[in-house]
């Protein structure tokens, strides 16, 4: 069976009704399913209006680093050799 990438599922027979799927997923996407097998995604609108993910900058990266260089120096230390 191949991996569904959500938590929320719903048969052919019960997009009759699609508001009441729509509102029982809380706003998250709806796998549909037939026959034991995913069709399809119902997506609603609140779900693709979320924000995209943020990316640190290099900058943020450099500074993290710089930050945890006492935990992580004994770690590099010891790979150094290896």
């Amino acid at each position: 069976m191949a991996r569904l990438h959500t938590n929320h599922i719903c048969t052919i027979t019960e997009l009759r009704e699609p508001q009441k799927v729509l509102a029982r997923s809380g706003g998250k996407p709806v796998a549909i399913m037939k026959n034991s097998k995913c069709v399809g995604y119902l997506v609603p609108e609140e779900a693709s209006l979320q924000e995209e993910p943020r990316h640190a900058s290099m900058d943020e990266v450099m500074a993290s680093l710089e930050k945890r260089r006492a935990v992580n120096q004994p770690v590099l230390d010891y790979l150094k050799d290896k």
